[in-house]
């Protein structure tokens, strides 16, 4: 057998779940998510294509594992009985673990409707912490899918990928369009376009990884935490009078 072939089947033998993972979330942080495939994996870790499926066995199956592995640290080690404290922290947490890996933002809305990259301690959180917030019954599953949404739906539009062709020419005729616009028909959005210009949704032309939302996102966390206890209290409220 000549010795290439004796070196990759070696490299093939040696080859684990982990390490594959690992390869294909550096393609995707590199090159994102759009071309990316289980040969690239290979060929990034110099194995045969087939070698990849003895330990996935498919492309989804992989995101679900890159997204499981951007995911593991969210949980807060904050206790649940602290309702706020942690779902506070879950939101904190997952924003910095897609902002560690931004290309990962769109596949993770996807992943969390298919169930692919099950996380059951973040549900048991999530779950535990609205109980403490008092919802419990249809209320605790309507509240547990608000947070669900909130958690992901910020962070995919603030690190969303912008576009891959030409982002420096789309930037630059986008800018200037923003700024084109009159303030006879628009008076409200052109009086607060230098506020708001490459600062806010729609109205940007960089993504979250060079324009963080930051403050955005700290009004959005907090809007969603005093609106859930906000629905608590008049829940518990219409229990009473019952």
């Amino acid at each position: 057998m000549p010795a290439f072939r004796t070196q990759r089947a070696s490299r093939d033998s040696a080859l684990s779940r982990e390490r594959i993972v690992a390869a294909a979330l550096a393609l995707i942080d590199r090159n994102g998510a759009a071309e990316f495939s289980l040969r690239d994996v290979a060929r990034r870790l110099g194995v045969y294509p087939t070698a990849i499926y003895w330990h996935v066995p498919s492309r989804n199956a992989l995101i679900g594992e890159v997204c499981a592995r951007v995911m593991r640290d969210i949980v807060p080690p904050v206790s649940p009985r602290n309702w706020r404290a942690w779902l506070e922290g879950l939101f904190r947490r997952y924003r910095a673990a897609v902002r560690r890996h931004p290309n990962v933002a769109p596949l993770l809305g996807a992943q969390l409707v298919s169930n692919t990259s099950l996380d059951a301690r973040m549900i048991e959180g999530v779950l535990a912490a609205l109980s403490h917030a008092g919802y419990r019954g249809r209320g605790l599953v309507d509240a547990f899918n608000a947070v669900v949404a909130a958690m992901s739906g910020f962070v995919t539009m603030e690190f969303g990928p912008e576009p891959a062709e030409d982002p420096r020419g789309w930037a630059a005729d986008f800018e200037r369009r923003i700024r084109a616009l009159g303030s006879a028909g628009y008076p409200v959005l052109t009086r607060n376009l230098p506020a708001l210009a490459n600062r806010a949704f729609i109205l940007r032309w960089q993504n979250g990884t060079k324009v963080p939302l930051d403050g955005g996102f700290e009004a959005f966390i907090d809007s969603v935490i005093r609106g859930l206890a906000a629905r608590a209290r008049g829940g518990r409220r219409k229990g009473r009078g019952r």
